[in-house]
């Protein structure tokens, strides 16, 4: 993750020069972000060995090497920098299919460019992140592709205080919220995120949050709490400081 005062640093991954040139330009306005490349593809991989990078904007959909093809390449780095799924449009079962796979978030192209560089800062940090128009359908792909009686699994694996913790997670709370309202270290509460993701087998807060919506740990009508939480940049039990 990218310090304190320091540049994120950025590759973006498309197959279209123009949207490259585009995302390139919008990025480096913003005083705090370096674009360190653009390329499609078939050079994202070998482009992420030879560049510090915190962030990949990456394209769903291109026709030699596709995102998800790079999004499960990126395991094989020393280290992982995090990843936002770039589209033009979105489908409920590809949203779910990211995210299951490891992505951090999922943009559409369209998205506002004061609100790409916010995202990209978020992700930086260590959020999920997605835009407005797929937050509903990622809640339901995953609502679909999990039971209840297999997320009341899940979560019967939590310790009471990691289920506490994750009542809070799915109502949008940041880890120092989290910390103060459970009178705990920022430390612990960072522990108890990460324990919790490793015992759901999940990749990210937002999974986790459905997760606790699908079992009945918080009301359904929570939907909407975690899409304003993942909206304003959740971050991940890494991400603060």
């Amino acid at each position: 993750m990218s310090g304190a005062g320091s540049s994120v640093r950025v590759l973006v991954v498309d197959d279209e020069a123009l949207v490259r040139s585009g995302l390139t330009a919008i990025l480096e306005s913003a005083p705090d972000v370096t674009v360190v490349a653009a390329v499609d593809g078939p050079a994202a991989l070998e482009t992420l060995a030879g560049f510090r990078v915190d962030v990949v904007l990456l394209d769903v959909r291109m026709p030699r090497v596709d995102g998800m093809a790079v999004l499960a390449g990126l395991d094989r780095l020393p280290r992982r920098p995090a990843v936002a799924m770039l589209t033009t449009f979105h489908a409920d079962e590809q949203v779910a299919a990211a995210l299951a796979a490891g992505a951090d978030g999922y943009l559409l192209k369209d998205t506002d460019p004061d609100q790409l560089i916010t995202h990209v800062r978020a992700l930086a940090r260590g959020a999920s992140v997605l835009s407005s128009g797929v937050t509903a359908a990622v809640v339901e792909g995953f609502l679909r592709s999990r039971s209840s009686a297999s997320a009341r699994g899940a979560l019967a694996r939590l310790t009471p205080r990691e289920r506490d913790v994750l009542v809070l997670v799915a109502r949008g709370a940041q880890n120092a919220e989290i910390a103060q309202a459970l009178f705990v270290s920022l430390p612990t509460v960072k522990e108890h995120v990460g324990a919790i993701l490793a015992k759901l087998r999940v990749t990210n807060r937002v999974q986790a949050a459905v997760l606790a919506v699908r079992a009945g740990l918080v009301d359904e009508g929570i939907d909407d709490e975690i899409h304003e939480g993942v909206h304003d940049g959740i971050d991940d039990g890494a991400g603060e400081g």
